[in-house]
Parts: C-alpha cells; sequence; structure tokens
C-alpha cells in the first residue's frame, strides 16, 4: 500500500519595500519622512524584512537612508518609465509589498501597496498653481488612490480633505504623525552663540523657518511684524525669516524693503540640518502664519527645542500646537502683532508656553510612527 505524501505549508515570508527614491534634497519634506520612517521600523522590527528601493545617482546633502538593504533603481518617479521599471524591480526582489511615498509611484506595482499623502495645497489653493498642474495633480492622486490598498496621511485634517475632495472610504486611511527628529532639544549657550555669530543674529530674534510659498503667508507676518514695531518701537526684538527661499514669490522681501524695514527683518536663506536646533534654541518666539498645513513639523520642532510658538488656527496646526500655542487667525495682521508683542513682554507666559511646548513634542515620535505604520503593513499583507 502506497503511502500518502503529506503537503507541507510553508508560512510565507513578508518583504516590505519602501521607495526611498524620494530622499532627495529635492524632496526634502518627504525625504525626511523616508529616512525617518526607514529607521524606524529598522529598530523595532529588526527581524522584518525590509528594503529600499534606492537610485545611488539621487544623493542628498542634508539625508542619510538607514543601513537597510538596497534595491537599485535609477529611474526617477517623474519618469514613465518607472511604470514599468519599478514593478520589474519588485517582482524579482519577491516583494509582498510596496510603500510609496509619493503619489508619483507605479499604479500597477503587481503587490499590494500603501501610499502616503501629506495634503492638498494644490486643490485647497488653486488660485497658486496653474490648471495643468491641478489636472495633472488630480489624475495622479486619483490613480494613486485606486492603486494603494492603504492610506497614510500625517493628521486627522488631511485625512479628511482626502475624504472631502476624493471622497474615499475613512477606513481605507490612518493617521500616522510626524515627529522632530531627536536632535531638535534644547541647546547650549555656546552652542547658540556660535549659531548666532556665523549668520550675524541679535540677542533677541522672532523666528520663522519654512519656505516662502505664497500658502506660507510670510507677506502677513511682514505685515504683522511693521505693525508690532509700530506698537512697540523701542523693542530690539528682530525678525528672522530663514529657509529655501523661492525666487517666483518675492512679495515678503520686496515689502520688508518698501516698509523701511531692511534692517529689523533679516532673510538667512536655507539652513544646515546640523544648525537648526541651535537657530530654534535661539530664537525668543517663533511665530508660524501659514494658511494651510498637513503637520506643520517646524512647530514641533521648535516646541522641541523649548522654543515658545504662535501659530495659525488653521488646517492641522490647532491639532498640532494643542494647548502649547497661541493661536490666531493669520489673515488678521493686527492681532497677530499683538500676540506677539504679549508673547515677547511676558515673560511668565513664555515660561509657561516653553514647558507646555516641551510636553507637546513629546507627544509625537518616530517610534510610534514606525509602530502604527507597521501594522497597517501587516494588515494589508494578512499578517
Amino acid at each position: 500500500m502506497r503511502s500518502r505524501k503529506r503537503k507541507v505549508q510553508v508560512s510565507k515570508v513578508n518583504h516590505y519595500v519602501i521607495d526611498g527614491r524620494t530622499a532627495t534634497d529635492h524632496f526634502p519634506g518627504i525625504g525626511r519622512y523616508v529616512v525617518n520612517l526607514s529607521q524606524a521600523l529598522s529598530q523595532i522590527s529588526p527581524d522584518r524584512s525590509i528594503s529600499l528601493l534606492h537610485a545611488a545617482s539621487a544623493s542628498s546633502t542634508r539625508l542619510s537612508l538607514p543601513a537597510l538593504p538596497r534595491i537599485e533603481c535609477s529611474v526617477s518617479p517623474f519618469s514613465i518609465r518607472q511604470q514599468w521599471i519599478v514593478p520589474g524591480k519588485l517582482r524579482r526582489a519577491q516583494a509582498t509589498l510596496y510603500h510609496s511615498p509619493y503619489y508619483l509611484m507605479p499604479y500597477v506595482p503587481g503587490i499590494p501597496a500603501v501610499l502616503t499623502c501629506y495634503d492638498l495645497i494644490p486643490l485647497i489653493y488653486p488660485q497658486y498653481f496653474s490648471l495643468l498642474k491641478r489636472l495633472v495633480y488630480w489624475v495622479a492622486h486619483t490613480l494613486a488612490f485606486k492603486t494603494a490598498r492603504m492610506i497614510l496621511t500625517i493628521s486627522q485634517t488631511t485625512k479628511d480633505d482626502l475624504i472631502y475632495y476624493f471622497h474615499l472610504d475613512p477606513k481605507r486611511i490612518i493617521v500616522t504623525p510626524l515627529a522632530a527628529d531627536p536632535h531638535f532639544q534644547p541647546q547650549s549657550h555656546d552652542r547658540i552663540a556660535a549659531l548666532r555669530q556665523k549668520f550675524a543674529l541679535p540677542e533677541q530674534y522672532i523666528l520663522y523657518f519654512g519656505s516662502n510659498k505664497p500658502h506660507k503667508n510670510l507677506l502677513y507676518l511682514v505685515k504683522a511684524f511693521a505693525q508690532f514695531r509700530i506698537q512697540n518701537p523701542k523693542s530690539k526684538t528682530r525678525l528672522v525669516i530663514a529657509g529655501h527661499w523661492d525666487e517666483r514669490y518675492p512679495d515678503a522681501k520686496k515689502l520688508t524693503h518698501e516698509s523701511g524695514l531692511k534692517d529689523q527683518i533679516i532673510f538667512i536663506g536655507p539652513v544646515e540640518e546640523s544648525d537648526l536646533p541651535a537657530l530654534y534654541s535661539g530664537a525668543t518666539l517663533f511665530v508660524f502664519p501659514s494658511l494651510y498645513e498637513g503637520f506643520g513639523l517646524p512647530v514641533v520642532e521648535a516646541m522641541a527645542c523649548g522654543v515658545p510658538v504662535v501659530c495659525s488656527n488653521t488646517s492641522s496646526l490647532p491639532e498640532i500646537a494643542g494647548d502649547a500655542a497661541l493661536l490666531v487667525d493669520p489673515f488678521d495682521v493686527n492681532t497677530l502683532a499683538v500676540t506677539m508683542g504679549r508673547a515677547l513682554t511676558e515673560e511668565g507666559l513664555r515660561r509657561k508656553m516653553r514647558e507646555k511646548g516641551l510636553e507637546q513634542a513629546e507627544r509625537f515620535s518616530w517610534e510610534r510612527t514606525g509602530r502604527e505604520t507597521l501594522e497597517v503593513y501587516l494588515g494589508v499583507t494578512n499578517r
């Protein structure tokens, strides 16, 4: 009598691939997300198979990917060639899940996909974008949302926007907040002094850090600072505007010169990552009057460095800042000016804001984000 052979079931080993092609200087925000998320995943789950899709030619001067296995892929996210090249790479790597941090992705990856969405600014503020750009943006997002089994967002605000603009099922959207990097913490007197000397900064300054895109509302910040100077003529406090400067939007600099404030407002441009904690820590006050943010990471970074924060009461900022910041209407120049003056003159208020800010910043961590993202991976691949 023949013996019947028993089938042996081999458990499937999941292989998660995170698209790291955006970890370049061209994508500073998305790149930082990729670096920190992949680093967190490698630390909380070292026994799992996680690889990075990587373009060796697209190096970064500010970002460094963790030591995870690499799948080399030189094709750009902007190239149509990725639609067949990336799926081939994933197939040969025997990947079981593909995580794209950008909406320009392969729309038939051949395996379950997860997508991260940060904001929908071109749809919420269409006046800042051409009709063609908005159309491409809409079509690409629609394809990406059809491709992804699950979508990660960085705030409840972005989740609500996705549901409103694209009518997505809320169950497909999981909020996984960002966090300040560990090196954002109060800096020593010596490091702050060295930073002041490097950029020729005064002892007291209000800081804004971010881009100068229209929705960042720098024009209103300059107007509010001019109003603050009128209300506080003896104040020695200056306004420092730092971050990437796009020459397409010169209005803030133009108004600064027209208002006779060129000695009161200092534009220092891009700042190296290693200098940012000292730049934040040296500020008397951090002001962020943005009209819309998917998360508003500079607010958390400033709080982590022990700096009192004034920010807008719009989009995700109340959600992120909680009761640790003074919230203002970004279109109300006078109220913004008065609030800045109040924060600068009331030491007790600043001390309370510093304490609350440090506590609020601790509520966000990349470990938490990594664990919540891993839960999504496990759910998509049925653990």
